[in-house]
């Protein structure tokens, strides 16, 4: 069994801060379950583009307001607590922020634990591991 606690991921190197967000990867690919889990804050009066190329995400709102815009059809989805959004089709998106959003977040294949977008968005494939 694998125990750990939010407060014990973000005090360590499971915390990167991308900018415009904060990732605590709590549940990471080599955890061995086949996906990784991620508490997310999106900062507040934020615009992030994202492509994720090489993952499908879930995202849940714990707390705060903001909207995704898909790329490809211009579609504006607000954000508000309670809501899920899936990106099934590795939909490149625009994550806007109007007050800190705190979101749930679950990525496959899972992700290493450094990775950070690039100039596109994306999540490398096969970005560093956290050492633990």
């Amino acid at each position: 069994m694998i125990v750990r606690t939010l407060d014990e991921c973000k005090t360590s190197a499971r915390a990167v801060n991308g900018g415009n967000w904060e990732s605590v990867r709590m549940l990471l690919k080599d955890d061995n379950m086949g996906f990784s889990f991620h508490i997310t804050t999106i900062f507040a009066g934020t615009e992030t583009p994202i492509w994720y190329q090489n993952h499908l995400e879930s995202v849940y709102c714990i707390s705060g307001q903001g909207e995704v815009e898909t790329c490809d059809d211009g579609e504006v989805y607000p954000i508000r607590p309670g809501t899920l959004y899936i990106l099934d089709k590795n939909d490149k998106h625009l994550l806007r922020a109007t007050e800190d959003m705190q979101m749930a977040c679950v990525f496959n294949p899972p992700l290493n634990g450094k990775e950070v977008h690039d100039k596109d968005g994306v999540y490398a494939l096969e970005a560093e591991a956290i050492a633990e």
